[in-house]
């Protein structure tokens, strides 16, 4: 394989969505895993990784922030194996903080690798974890004789491997008919304690499914599929049946169009089935599904749903929109969406291996965090993996559905997965803030319910509140940036001159707020900037921006202001103004391409 170092890039058509609408509960990060024959060796699982990250650099990505964009952006970390140590699919990327998208843990006999879907979908995360699976074992079983395999097209290079596949096969010329959708049924349970992700797996006999679905002429998918509503609906009652059942069933669009891309290149179709208006009878459902599947599933429909997905996304007015407007628009429709669909329902397909490695594996296992109802599968020789995930205080649906398996003939063991004790340190850490801020708020009151009995001469009361008010706003932006101290530093820039504003305003306007603090922070942050970049050895392109952001801010509005005649001591904006100017001259001559790449970057429409 070429291998050529992976370069900043633009998110895929999915990503947009993901990195736009995920959040602490709806992580959007999913578990691809392989449960081997025997105990991992952390050791040689690190070896193993490092092995894989050479052939896949597209995974070394972190996720920055841009004017009308998020963007994927190259990095000096490395991926560190650990032991499992938190809840199956928690949060990979925090804003504000520098960290790799992707996650290989171990357990036991357990490799576990976990990604952020903006990163890669199921295909490119199979992949990955085939090839770091593979270098495990050799490297474990290479004295035994066991033979160095290649996984990959031997002329795959990184720029295969970045391909936007969605803009590839984009026509705009290509339109959809629109489809009106009804709100689904919406599985309403209490949720769980913690509201913490429950996993419930279980492995079937490939052969004994397949063979059943050649008995009544149907695909695997569509008759589980057929198995998964029928589940659902025995769970609804009598008035609920008045809605649809209707799944989310990701398609593959590889099987449609030639990639060897590991972005995103997925789409989806949403089978559903009225209950009350359509016969209940499996056979009756078997049959709708199967049509509803040859119908939807054809290289024109997947075309058309390419070309208008994409054709939103460059909308001339929506691409210049502002990010945090976009991101407000796409989390506010991805609520909206989750109204149409019941449930998910992901089939991951046949996971291959070389025969020489098949001895040493048990099988391999996905799901995914969701927001909804969702079952993953996927096989490995002749087992086929299910993974319901869930945060309903319910498994009815899942014993539906392994007794609707069982009518047919086709037998189910309950796996328990294993999961180590873990901790929350960010609840706890966001425990302590909740204290912090019910104090300063118990201060504030007090110190208003002072002033309104007492009526102090002066009028320290609210002196008091006013300082308590400023800290706390200080300390709230100071903890919910402080994983990115420069980004921290601007904000303390702007809104502590905001404050200063107020003060001096509230106080009788002697000005000071404009002739002293403005330039004076102005001139420090852009020192400190500097130092926290020299100090944490930063690469120039992750201070850059910043430094830019606040020597503008430190010129502009003491200009402004200047011209404005606001200022009655001009002596120190002049000198703050002309310190942040000459910076500015400074970037542009000495930093030059620099510069120029990062407006590309956080301006790219």
């Amino acid at each position: 394989m070429s291998k050529k170092k992976a370069r900043w890039r633009k998110l895929d058509n999915a990503a947009k969505l993901y990195s736009a609408a995920s959040n602490k509960k709806d992580t959007r990060v999913f578990r691809f895993y392989c449960e081997l024959k025997e105990e991992v060796n952390p050791d040689v699982l690190q070896e193993a990784l490092n092995q894989t990250i050479e052939i896949f650099p597209t995974f070394l990505m972190v996720l920055r922030k841009g004017l009308f964009w998020h963007y994927l952006e190259p990095c000096n970390l490395r991926p560190i194996v650990k032991e499992e140590y938190k809840e199956p699919c928690s949060r990979l990327y925090i804003k504000d903080k520098k960290t790799l998208l992707f996650e290989v843990t171990y357990y036991k006999k357990r490799i576990n690798f976990e990604v952020f879907h903006v990163l890669t979908d199921g295909t490119g995360a199979t992949e990955f974890l085939k090839e770091l699976v593979k270098n495990y074992l050799y490297l474990i079983h290479k004295v035994n004789g066991l033979e160095a395999v290649s996984l990959l097209p031997e002329d795959m290079t990184v720029q295969d491997q970045e391909v936007d596949s969605f803009l590839k096969y984009y026509s705009k010329d290509q339109k959809r008919p629109k489809k009106r959708k009804l709100h689904a049924f919406q599985i309403r349970k209490r949720k769980k304690d913690g509201n913490h992700l429950h996993v419930h797996e279980s492995v079937v006999s490939v052969q004994a499914v397949l063979k059943r679905s050649r008995e009544l002429g149907v695909s695997m998918t569509v008759f589980l599929t057929a198995l998964f509503m029928m589940a659902i609906n025995e769970e609804m009652s009598k008035m609920q049946k008045k809605k649809p059942v209707v799944l989310m069933v990701p398609v593959n669009l590889r099987k449609f169009f030639p990639s060897l891309s590991m972005l995103n290149f997925f789409n989806w179709i949403e089978p559903g089935y009225n209950f009350t208006t359509q016969d209940q009878s499996f056979e009756a459902i078997l049959k709708y599904t199967k049509e509803f599947f040859e119908t939807e599933l054809t290289k024109e429909k997947m075309s058309a749903h390419i070309s208008e997905l994409l054709a939103l996304e460059l909308h001339p007015i929506l691409r210049l929109a502002p990010l945090e407007l976009k991101n407000l628009c796409i989390q506010a429709g991805a609520k909206y969406s989750e109204k149409n669909t019941t449930a998910i329902f992901s089939n991951m397909s046949a996971v291959k291996m070389h025969a020489s490695y098949v001895p040493y594996i048990e099988r391999f296992g996905v799901y995914t965090n969701t927001p909804k109802f969702e079952l993953c599968l996927c096989s490995f020789q002749d087992k086929l993996s299910f993974a319901f995930t869930s945060r309903y205080d319910t498994v009815n649906i899942e014993r539906n559905f392994y007794r609707l398996l069982k009518e047919q003939g086709i037998a189910s063991e309950k796996v328990k997965p294993e999961f180590p004790k873990t901790d929350e340190p960010s609840e706890q850490e966001m425990k302590v803030y909740k204290i912090y801020s019910f104090l300063c708020i118990a201060i504030v009151a007090a110190m208003l319910v002072t002033e309104y009995n007492f009526h102090p001469r002066i009028r320290w009361t609210l002196f008091t509140a006013g300082g308590v008010v400023t800290m706390w706003i200080a300390s709230s932006i100071g903890f919910f940036k402080r994983y990115n101290l420069l980004k921290n530093a601007m904000w303390q820039l702007f809104v502590g001159t905001i404050i200063c504003f107020i003060w001096d305003a509230l106080t009788g306007w002697h000005s000071w707020s404009v002739d002293l603090v403005l330039p004076i922070m102005s001139v420090s942050t852009l020192t400190a900037m500097f130092v926290i970049a020299k100090v944490r050895k930063c690469p120039v392109r992750e201070y850059l921006i910043y430094e830019i952001m606040a020597a503008g801010y430190g010129l502009i509005l003491p200009g402004i202001l200047l011209l404005c005649k606001v200022v009655k001591n001009p002596t120190v904006s002049m000198f703050g103004a002309l310190i942040c100017f000459l910076f500015l001259v400074a970037v542009i001559l000495f930093k030059g391409r620099e510069f120029k790449e990062e407006m590309q970057k956080n301006l790219h429409v």
